[in-house]
């Protein structure tokens, strides 16, 4: 984080560390195009008076429930436009929370209106600060959580308090995704983007349906590194900084990613299983400057698109539009900044962009992105709104 953007960017996606001196030519990025008149959106604001809000999923064949997950440990439910008066979970008892830290992540079991399943991803200060994701159980008519049914499946040190990642999500092959930061300070001074003996600076890919001898999870038997000595079997892919909120494409299933930079660029990947995709000997499409490592670009995973910090301070993942409400934006993936609460789309054709375009100027604090049943897509205001992206 920069110092001119202190008092704005409360919610502290980038920990501050000493500026660069970047020249001109490492600030090229795809041109950001004119919004076209055939694509014009706007931002209708659906609730307020929430408390930090990190993330909205919804829950699977649900029905027209959405699930907010509160920094602090809250998740509420947003039905037809109102939140329920009851919290569905409040773990707030065991969640460390501030800055970085919190209840980060949230996704349902794909079979959740029948197992009542869904597991988290949150903080936790006991007896030293590390990395939770655990499995829930929701109460037989599904309107409520226990938070005696918690179900701990993984437990991770984190070694400083920033870029802990926090995205959990369930991919297309029904296995758990869950976004790890590289453990924090600048320029991962202990190596762990590129260490693959660990599990932080990784992209987890884990089967919550099954069970090792040693594991409350089992490990998937296409994950890349399953039967390599040395390394952690849940890695699907590495070499990432801080990859806050990652999707899947609901109709192809392609993985998008939002890697938040250091003090250069910004990314968004496109993840392969096994990608190295090059922190920290690569911010974005660069070698990271001031750290001199052997830096060969052209061993690493290029993002898919990257941008300069005079466009963006803290990317913000999103989705691409499969609803029906925008035609012009089908097959579109969106993206935005927390730091100047821009919104972009942009497209592509495997590996080369063809559209980057500037869709909106909220100046609001986007947090994350939000998609329904139905495909439509919702921002979430960390000063405690959400809005639902609609036609202008």
């Amino acid at each position: 984080m920069q110092y001119k953007h202190v008092i704005r960017l409360i919610f502290t996606f980038v920990l501050l560390l000493s500026p660069h001196i970047i020249s001109s030519a490492l600030s090229k990025s795809p041109s950001i195009l004119e919004k076209p008149e055939t694509i014009q959106i706007s931002l209708h604001e659906i609730v307020k008076g929430l408390r930090q809000p990190i993330s909205l999923v919804h829950a699977n064949k649900d029905g027209s429930r959405l699930f907010i997950a509160e920094q602090a440990g809250m998740i509420q439910i947003l039905q037809n436009g109102q939140i329920s008066k009851t919290a569905f979970l409040d773990i707030r008892d065991r969640v460390s929370s501030g800055g970085e830290t919190g209840l980060l992540g949230l996704a349902f079991h794909p079979g959740f209106s029948k197992n009542r399943r869904f597991f988290v991803n949150y903080t936790s200060s006991e007896p030293r600060l590390k990395t939770v994701i655990s499995e829930f159980t929701a109460s037989d008519d599904l309107k409520t959580a226990d938070p005696k049914s918690e179900k701990i499946l993984m437990e991770m040190p984190q070694p400083f308090s920033n870029h802990n990642g926090g995205q959990i999500a369930f991919g297309p092959d029904g296995k758990l995704y869950i976004g790890m930061g590289d453990g924090g300070a600048g320029n991962d001074p202990e190596g762990n983007a590129q260490n693959t003996a660990t599990l932080l600076g990784s992209l987890l890919r884990i089967d919550v349906d099954q069970k090792t001898k040693d594991k409350a999870y089992g490990i998937p038997k296409d994950n890349p590194f399953r039967r390599q000595s040395k390394t952690a079997p849940e890695i699907w892919a590495y070499g990432l900084r801080n990859p806050w909120r990652f999707s899947f494409d609901s109709e192809t299933g392609a993985l998008y990613l939002g890697d938040v930079g250091q003090n250069s660029r910004e990314e968004i990947n496109l993840i392969r299983r096994g990608g190295n995709y090059g922190w920290n000997v690569m911010e974005g499409a660069i070698c990271t400057p001031g750290l001199f490592l052997p830096c060969d670009p052209s061993r690493y995973a290029a993002p898919l698109l990257d941008y300069p910090r005079s466009e963006g301070t803290t990317v913000i993942g999103g989705y691409v539009y499969r609803g029906r409400a925008i035609p012009a934006l089908n097959g579109a993936y969106l993206y935005g900044d927390f730091g100047n609460g821009r919104i972009w789309m942009l497209r592509h054709e495997g590996k080369k962009v063809r559209e980057n375009v500037l869709l909106l100027e909220t100046n609001r604090m986007i947090s994350a992105f939000g998609e329904d049943e139905q495909g439509e897509l919702y921002i979430l205001d960390y000063k405690g709104k959400i809005l639902k992206i609609v036609p202008k």
